[in-house]
Parts: C-alpha cells; sequence; structure tokens
C-alpha cells in the first residue's frame, strides 16, 4: 500500500512510520523541515517537504495514495488556537477531495464529541466535521486520551516548586495513552479495513491524579511529591509566565475545567475499548524518570 503519514517525526508519526516500512508498505512522510530528509529515508519511507498549509502540495503529495495519516501538529503561535487546528482540517479535508484519498485515518482527542468548552480539542471536534463531510470517503478518528509524554513538560515545576499540578484535583481522573500505542492503533487501522465514518478510542490506561502523582513521584525519588490544585487564573498565569501567549493558554485552562467537571469522558465512559494499549502508568513512570534525570 502507498500511505501517506503527516507529523514529521513527532511522538507518534515515526513509530507508525517504522511499522509501516517494517510491514513493506511505501511510505512518504510529510514535514517542513527538509533537514530531516536523511532521518526519513533511513527509515525506509519518503520525504515530502512541504506545508501543511499550502492545499496544493498536499493534493499533489497525497495522490494516488491508498491511504493517508492526518494529524494537527502544534503551534503554540497561534492567535486563535481553534481556528487554526480548523484551518488545518480544512486543508486536509480540500486536499483529500481534490487527491481522490478513500481512506483517512485522522488523529483526534477524547473529548471531541463536544462542540465547546473544551479548550484545543474543540478544534478537532471541527477536524472531524471537515473530515466527515467528504463524499466517498472512509474516515476513522482515533479519539486519542491525555498523552502521558506531556508530563515531560511538568518537569521543571517539580524540579523548581517541588509539585505538580494544574487546575483540577488530585481526585480527578485522566484517561492517558502512549503515543507508541497511538502509532499501533493508527497502522492496524491503516492497514485494516474500515468504511463509513467513525472514531475509536485509543487508551493506554485511566487513573486518578492521586494515583498518578504517586508513581511519578515514587519513580523519581520523590514518594511525597504533591499536587496542587491551582485557581484557572493561577493556572493561566502559569502558562503565560512559562511564555504561552494568552491566547493559547487559555485554550488549556478550559480544557483542564472540562477535566475537572468530568464532561470530557462523557462519550468516553459509554463507548470505551473492548482493549487498552500496552503502556500501563508504572511503564511510563520508569520513561519518566529516566527524562527527570536525565
Amino acid at each position: 500500500m502507498k500511505i501517506i503519514v503527516t507529523g514529521s517525526l513527532g511522538h507518534i508519526s515515526k513509530p507508525l512510520a517504522e511499522i509501516l516500512t517494517g510491514a513493506g508498505h511505501d511510505v512518504t512522510i510529510i514535514s517542513s523541515d527538509a533537514g530531516k530528509v536523511h532521518t526519513i529515508e533511513a527509515l525506509g519511507a519518503k520525504a515530502a517537504i512541504g506545508s501543511i498549509a499550502d492545499v496544493a502540495f498536499l493534493t499533489k503529495t497525497f495522490t494516488g495514495a491508498d491511504a493517508v495519516y492526518t494529524m494537527v501538529p502544534p503551534n503554540f503561535g497561534a492567535t486563535n488556537y481553534r481556528q487554526y487546528i480548523n484551518d488545518i482540517g480544512k486543508n486536509y479535508a480540500a486536499a483529500i477531495r481534490a487527491s481522490g484519498v478513500t481512506r483517512v485515518v485522522n488523529l483526534s482527542s477524547i473529548g471531541a464529541h463536544l462542540e465547546n468548552g473544551t479548550g484545543p480539542i474543540a478544534g478537532l471536534h471541527d477536524v472531524e466535521l471537515a473530515l466527515n463531510a467528504l463524499d466517498n470517503v472512509a474516515v476513522k478518528h482515533l479519539r486519542a486520551g491525555f498523552f502521558y509524554v506531556n508530563f515531560f513538560a511538568n518537569i521543571d515545576m517539580i524540579k523548581h516548586k517541588g509539585i505538580l499540578g494544574n487546575n483540577y484535583s488530585k481526585e480527578a481522573r485522566l484517561a492517558l495513552v502512549h503515543p507508541r500505542d497511538i502509532a499501533e492503533a493508527a497502522a492496524q487501522e491503516l492497514q485494516g479495513s474500515f468504511s463509513g465514518k467513525s472514531h475509536r478510542y485509543v487508551i493506554s490506561d485511566e487513573q486518578k491524579i492521586s494515583t498518578l502523582v504517586k508513581t511519578l513521584g515514587a519513580a523519581i525519588g520523590k514518594p511525597d511529591l504533591p499536587w496542587v490544585e491551582f485557581s484557572d487564573e493561577d493556572s493561566l498565569a502559569g502558562m503565560t509566565g512559562a511564555g504561552l501567549p494568552p491566547a493559547v493558554a487559555s485554550t488549556f485552562v478550559e480544557m483542564g475545567t472540562a477535566v475537572r467537571s468530568g464532561v470530557l469522558w462523557e462519550d468516553y465512559d459509554q463507548n470505551k475499548p473492548a482493549s487498552y494499549g500496552k503502556t500501563k502508568l508504572d511503564d511510563f513512570a520508569d520513561e519518566f524518570a529516566a527524562v527527570y534525570k536525565g
């Protein structure tokens, strides 16, 4: 099969490409960085260098493909984060329509069933709608949980303030996923058979914050690492103080309120997957400790 992978050499796209090339498929990886061509080719894939903001480039790259994996990369410089995500989704839809691609696996998020109140996830709701509007194209949305690797961004908080925290309590829960498990699910869907428009929840583990903090703390030699529930205002101030533009930071505060209320998990709770990914919290704790200590 000829398969196009967006997302350059990211946490999901690189292991996805490795799985697909290992299975003998003709894989092209889209990247905006010409400096990554050698690394992409070393994986056994081809490089298509260009911008996902360029519909003509996407259309040319997609043409002749049997399937495409789509994802929206982060852009913390966006002045309107939801609009940025929405625009990339429209670009993908336009290129898929023009190129004649008939099978798409799209990275979405848990909570994407909601139109509003979920921060950046609302943009992925828009992407789902844009792709679902395509005629004669089978689309599988992978509604992924909260990435374990997001906790790497909290290492400075632990080292400098001795805490972990966000704008939800230690009694809140997270549906967690490792990018490698998403890559395996995406590879399964790209190589499999599906029709129509549907979604699949991709989750590795589900834990209360209290358990998560205890596990990560123990792994780094801080068994009493406390969790601090910030107010929305303090959470916003902390993120903007760390360099996030207010327009972006405010969307992540909103996502935290959706975690706090539990609304983010409502559809997931009614449609839990039959099986979960391989990477459990204890597995990630070892990975987290290695990064923390390294």
